[in-house]
């Protein structure tokens, strides 16, 4: 990982490069394996932030069920969220994205929301927090984005809580930014960088929607 990047600027997955006749796709791009933050799968961890001397300290709600996933390049993280797009239940879904600088979070929610029929444009949250999309069938998703989230009264003046009450699918990446604010997430997705292009896929459900979603 290049020193100063920031989430919107990711590098490209092998030598594999995915069209399904929209540009942002084609810059969806993911870079080398940065260092990790360190997590445990239930319990309570200590996650560093880029902020050398900040801690948030996570308590994770019960794991019902969890997978593992390898994606040896972009085209494996584009069939995995097909599959979840085609699962019932998903476009009212609360889904945690987690992962270092690069990982590969906004690919696969871009491949997500493509999946489900967004068309256009599908831009990173990343200094707008928040970026909302129509699905087709009348429902909504929300893609959130907390790199810089900084203060919990945000959350309250850009009625990030509203959003979560009403009905939709709701993204996030960089959830350990907003700490406790968040809602139980039916799903968490843990996405690691591995040897080459490879990437490490845990998955685990928080809720009997979430078991429902898992691959």
């Amino acid at each position: 990982m290049e020193p100063g990047l920031e989430p919107g600027q990711q590098a490209r997955f092998g030598t594999v490069q995915v069209h399904i006749g929209d540009t942002d796709l084609g810059e969806s791009k993911l870079m080398r394996p940065g260092p990790q933050l360190p997590h445990d799968f239930g319990g309570i961890c200590l996650v560093p932030l880029p902020h050398p001397t900040r801690l948030v300290t996570l308590t994770h709600p019960p794991i019902l069920e969890t997978r593992l996933q390898d994606w040896p390049d972009e085209a494996a993280c584009q069939a995995s969220a097909r599959a979840l797009a085609a699962r019932a239940g998903i476009t009212d879904a609360s889904i945690e994205l987690h992962g270092t600088l690069g990982a590969g979070k906004t690919t696969f929610v871009r491949h997500l929301l493509r999946s489900l029929g967004v068309t256009g444009r599908i831009k990173s949250p990343t200094y707008t927090v928040m970026e909302p999309y129509a699905l087709p069938g009348g429902t909504t998703a929300a893609h959130f984005d907390f790199y810089r989230f900084t203060d919990p009264r945000e959350w309250f003046d850009a009625g990030l809580r509203d959003v979560y009450a009403q009905p939709g699918l709701k993204l996030a990446e960089w959830p350990e930014r907003a700490a406790d604010l968040l809602p139980v997430p039916d799903l968490r997705i843990f996405i690691e960088p591995d040897d080459g292009d490879v990437r490490q896929v845990h998955w685990q459900a928080c809720t009997a929607r979430g078991q429902s979603l898992l691959p």
